[in-house]
C-alpha cells in the first residue's frame, strides 16, 4: 500500500484557504460593528460615520468600507446588533418565565436592568426614535421594526396573562402596553438627562400600581410566588 501524500492536493487547500479567508472577514466585521455599537450608544446613530470609527478602531476608510458599503449600511446594522443583544438580554431569559404576570414582570424587570446599565450610554431605540422620527428612509424603518417587535412581544405577554386568568378581562391590553414603555421613557429621561436620583425605584413602583390595578387575585397570588425573595440583612454584600 503506497503512503498517503505529506501535502494535501491543491483542490483541497483552497477550500479551506477561503473558509479561514471567510471566517477571519466575519471576525473583522464583528469587532467593527463592536465598535460602531459603542460609538453610537454614546454619540446617536447621526455621530457614526465610517471615518470616525476608522480612526477609532485604528483601520483604514476603505477597510471598513468593505464590510459596510455605507454610513446607511452601517447605521442599519448597528441597529441590528443592538436589537440582538436586546433580544439575549431581555426578551429570551424572561419567556422562560411561567406565563402570566411571572412573564410580564420579568420582561419589564430586564428591560428596566438594561436601561440602567445604559445611563452612561444611551439606548439606541430611544436616541433614534429622536434623530429619526420625521426622516422617513431606511435607518428609520430599520429602528421601527426593531421596536414593534420588541412591542409585539410585550403585546402577547400581557395577552398571555389575561388569558390565564392574571390579568382583568376587561384590562385594555394597548393601554397596559403604553403604560410600560411610559415607565422606561420616564426612566430614561430622569435617570438619564436629568440625572435623578430614585429613578430607578419610582419605575418600580409604577409597575407595581400597574400591576395592583389590573391583576386579578390569581394574578396577584402567581406574581408574589414567582418573584425572587430578598437577600436577608446578614447576607448583603457591604
Amino acid at each position: 500500500m503506497s503512503a498517503l501524500p505529506s501535502n494535501p492536493p491543491k483542490a483541497a487547500v483552497a477550500p479551506r484557504r477561503v473558509a479561514r479567508s471567510l471566517q477571519k472577514g466575519q471576525q473583522t466585521r464583528a469587532a467593527i460593528l463592536e465598535a460602531a455599537l459603542g460609538l453610537a450608544s454614546h454619540m446617536g446613530l447621526e455621530g457614526l460615520s465610517i471615518g470616525a470609527l476608522a480612526d477609532m478602531i485604528k483601520m483604514s476608510k476603505s477597510g471598513v468600507f468593505a464590510h459596510f458599503g455605507s454610513r446607511e449600511e452601517l447605521q442599519i446594522a448597528v441597529v441590528r446588533e443592538y436589537h440582538a443583544k436586546f433580544e439575549e438580554e431581555v426578551f429570551f431569559p424572561a419567556i422562560r418565565e411561567v406565563r402570566g404576570l411571572p412573564r410580564l414582570r420579568g420582561l419589564y424587570e430586564r428591560w428596566v436592568r438594561r436601561v440602567s446599565v445604559e445611563i452612561d450610554s444611551g439606548c439606541i431605540y430611544i436616541s433614534g426614535a429622536v434623530e429619526f422620527d420625521d426622516r422617513p428612509g431606511p435607518v428609520r424603518d430599520a429602528l421601527v421594526t426593531m421596536v414593534q417587535a420588541w412591542h409585539g412581544a410585550l403585546f402577547k405577554a400581557i395577552v398571555l396573562a389575561k388569558e390565564v386568568g392574571h390579568l382583568q378581562e376587561a384590562a385594555d391590553v394597548e393601554q397596559i402596553l403604553f403604560e410600560l414603555h411610559g415607565l422606561i421613557l420616564s426612566l430614561h429621561h430622569d435617570a438619564r438627562f436629568m440625572r435623578s436620583p430614585g429613578a430607578l425605584q419610582r419605575a418600580g413602583v409604577g409597575f407595581e400600581r400597574i400591576v395592583q390595578f389590573y391583576a386579578t387575585q390569581s394574578g396577584l397570588k402567581a406574581d408574589a410566588a414567582a418573584k425572587k425573595p430578598e437577600p436577608a440583612a446578614g447576607n448583603k454584600r457591604s
